[in-house]
């Protein structure tokens, strides 16, 4: 599998990762662990988790099988920390420093490693300086148990202030290598703010729910299947905002694009994705290692630019004031 920089920095991933959001709850060992075998064996070395992934199971899961099946040296392991899994009224986030430098060191535990390869605030925390958020991160890569830093769900301008702070305070501070935000041909909202800025300012995007939570797979066309996230009373929340006819008609002309390439609707969104400016991986979950081989087929696609103009054009978001210049509305 090719290989990129994550953002303006030296570390190389490879251009599609393995997420575990399922491990450990709607994804078992025997599951979690061929499909981290599937993922190595195809070149793969992203793996993402967080904390609060299975109640800190993903992480564990991840550990065990760092031990005894593929060798740690060979993964670029990413997992989060702010997430607060019973959270008290009013705050789901807590980026206080003391939270988050307990949270890596419980991390590293379950992981069963010394460092991880990147470690992501995993929300902005309004509760919290900003400032306190970015010491923890200096903090991490000086202590050694981190090597490269960055955010998730940041808004733009959250992202623009974290990262110019990080490249301009006194003393030298460590700079965001990657940012993780949803994106996929149903949501394209981070092309308005958060992806200018993250170009702009040298941070690689990692592109989560790059299939728009399994509904560009085309699976949702003919109504819910019952095995599906959309037939789950947990997840159907979920997936519910992209089952609309914006979103049907989206993947209707998906649909038509992977019958002219002889490809599938899955390929092509996945594609899409990945080769969009300023992305660096796509974050892939599956629930079992036949999906996730399905996924990583689409390393030999690349598609034509006519069908990535009509996939723009059906999918574009409406962005009018301020991005357009507002003395012509």
């Amino acid at each position: 599998m090719e290989q990129r920089h994550l953002g303006r920095t030296g570390l190389r991933v490879s251009r599609i990762g393995l997420g575990t959001l399922t491990w450990g709850r709607g994804t078992d060992e025997h599951d979690a662990s061929e499909q981290l075998k599937t993922f190595w064996e195809a070149g793969g070395t992203l793996v993402d988790t967080a904390d609060v992934y299975g109640g800190g199971e993903a992480e564990y899961l991840l550990g065990q099988l760092m031990e005894r099946l593929v060798p740690r040296r060979d993964l670029v392991v990413a997992t989060k920390a702010g997430s607060v899994p019973h959270p008290d009224p009013g705050r789901r986030f807590d980026a206080s420093r003391g939270h988050l430098l307990s949270a890596l060191d419980a991390s590293l535990a379950r992981l069963g490693t010394d460092h991880v390869d990147l470690w992501q605030v995993h929300a902005f925390d309004p509760r919290t300086p900003l400032e306190e958020t970015l010491q923890a991160l200096d903090i991490a890569v000086t202590s050694g148990r981190a090597r490269y830093v960055g955010v998730a769900n940041f808004s733009g301008w959250q992202l623009a202030k974290a990262a110019t702070w990080q490249l301009a305070a006194p003393g030298g501070r460590t700079p965001l290598a990657a940012t993780q935000m949803e994106y996929s041909l149903l949501q394209r909202g981070i092309e308005r703010e958060v992806l200018p800025a993250a170009r702009d300012l040298g941070v690689g995007l990692l592109p989560s729910s790059p299939l728009g939570r399994g509904v560009l797979t085309g699976k949702y066309r003919g109504g819910t299947p019952a095995d599906s996230r959309g037939a789950s009373e947990t997840m159907a929340p979920f997936v519910e905002p992209y089952l609309d006819d914006p979103s049907s008609r989206i993947v209707d002309a998906l649909a038509t694009a992977a019958d002219g390439l002889a490809a599938t609707p899955l390929q092509v969104a996945l594609a899409w994705v990945r080769d969009r400016p300023g992305v660096t991986a796509p974050i892939v979950g599956a629930r079992n290692a036949q999906q996730l081989t399905a996924a990583l087929s689409v390393e030999s696609l690349s598609l034509p630019d006519e069908i990535c103009r009509a996939l723009d054009d059906v999918s574009a978001p409406v962005h009018r004031y301020p991005d357009q210049d507002w003395s012509t509305l």
